[in-house]
């Protein structure tokens, strides 16, 4: 089968890492891909919102099946493009991806079909956000509607806290037209868990838990970001819990966009919230997260290029998916001045010497050659640049092998949490189940 994945971040450079040990797989590319890529698919120079290039692309060079990662391209409608043009693509319509694309459809969808929630207002300017606040309290929580990369969430704390997220939302206008409306929400206290499944438009193949670190420092400290390093199993979920979130939260959803003409075809991403009441949504997002993806897909048994081909055609013929028992876990190496104006052109060495290290593996985000060809310098191109990861039978290995990989790498401007996974290390023996 030819293939052709969408994107460039590490989220990609794993799923073509996976896609790569399949059979079936003849042709491997990448559009726009990056350095780390570049050894494992032929790279493709267009960006991905150049949706209507792409289904040139795809349908010049005959691809089976096309795997989009990033959000952009799929609220822009691609696989739409690609259905009209008959190009089988594993991903959500435009519609259907407005589960992500709006917090605010996302939580009323959650509201018409009984999906347990955050009690949430919507407001349209800095007035109605301090009142709406004032009514919850703080802790609140308050969130631009529209994408945001990952970093359209501000927790408050207090009224300094609710004067700087007014002020950014809607002043500065840090988010753009993201922020022109504004989800203000209950603030649920728990653990945090990543549930991915895939679906093929009606059914669901649960992935394995994840957990996300989504603060730029170390005790969760910081900014938001699109997270700085994950492991899997997430240590906070039950198989038992799992199988109730499949029940209460996955599958409703998937029925709920179907019978709204909105059919999911994709990888639907539920981030939860672990309540004293039970798991509730915090969001919705319509592909793989990153960096949930590397931890997944470094534990996932089964070939995936014939399971995302089915999901495509609509027909799953699997009924479960299977999951190694070791731990994956993830450390995010990030630009200086992440999330906020990260410096870029940084050289970075010693990555053949890291990803020597047993059970490690690096995934390529912002990367770049400094001149022309793969005999150049390498440096850092973007705010997440490298995801360093590791596979080990227990939490505690896994994370000294990522973390001794990461001190292997030669980038004295590196930024990354020095705590992924560590207060579970203090809470349980995280093992792969």
């Amino acid at each position: 089968m030819k293939v052709l994945v969408v994107g460039g971040g590490a989220r990609e450079h794993a799923l073509c890492w996976k896609l790569r040990q399949s059979p079936l797989l003849t042709e491997l590319y990448c559009a726009p891909g990056n350095p780390g890529i570049a050894a494992l698919a032929d790279r493709v120079p267009l960006a991905p919102e150049e949706v209507q290039r792409l289904a040139d692309f795809a349908g010049e060079l005959r691809i089976d099946l096309t795997v989009v990662g990033p959000e952009l391209p799929l609220t822009l409608g691609i696989a739409d493009e690609f259905a009209n043009r008959g190009l089988p693509l594993f991903g959500p319509t435009q519609r259907a991806a407005e589960i992500e694309g709006s917090k605010v459809f996302a939580k009323q969808f959650m509201e018409r079909h009984g999906i347990p929630t955050a009690p949430s207002e919507v407001v349209h300017d800095a007035a109605a956000a301090r009142a709406a606040a004032g009514r919850f309290g703080y802790p609140v929580v308050l969130k631009a509607d529209g994408l945001a990369a990952g970093k359209g969430v501000i927790i408050v704390q207090d009224d300094a806290g609710l004067a700087a997220a007014v002020q950014a939302l809607f002043e500065e206008r840090q988010f753009g037209t993201s922020a022109d409306r504004v989800l203000v929400e209950a603030f649920l206290p728990g653990e945090e868990v990543s549930f991915m499944a895939l679906c093929d438009g009606e059914r669901v193949l649960p992935l394995a838990t994840a957990r996300d670190y989504k603060r730029i420092g170390d005790g969760d400290t910081g900014p938001n970001t699109g997270g700085m390093g994950a492991h899997s199993p997430s240590g906070g979920l039950s198989a038992e819990a799992g199988a109730v979130v499949v029940e209460t939260i996955l599958r409703p959803a998937v029925a709920g966009l179907a019978a709204e003409g909105r059919p999911f075809v994709g990888v639907l991403y539920a981030g939860l919230m672990l309540t004293p009441e039970g798991p509730r949504v915090l969001e919705f997002n319509a592909r793989f997260g990153d960096p949930e993806a590397q931890v997944v897909l470094l534990r996932l048994e089964d070939d995936l290029l014939p399971i995302l081909a089915a999901g495509a055609a609509g027909r799953f013929d699997a009924r479960r998916l299977s999951f190694r028992r070791e731990v994956a876990v993830c450390v995010v190496l990030a630009s200086p001045g992440y999330p906020g104006r990260p410096v870029q052109g940084e050289p970075i060495g010693g990555l053949d010497r890291a990803a020597a290290l047993p059970g490690v593996e690096i995934f390529h985000a912002g990367t770049a050659w400094a001149r022309e060809g793969a005999d150049g310098e390498l440096v850092s191109a973007g705010g997440r640049v490298l995801s360093v990861c590791a596979l080990d039978p227990g939490l505690s290995g896994a994370l000294k092998k990522a973390y001794a990989a990461a001190a292997e790498i030669d980038w004295p401007g590196k930024v990354y949490r020095h705590d992924i996974g560590r207060r579970l290390l203090d809470q349980v023996s995280l093992g792969g189940s």
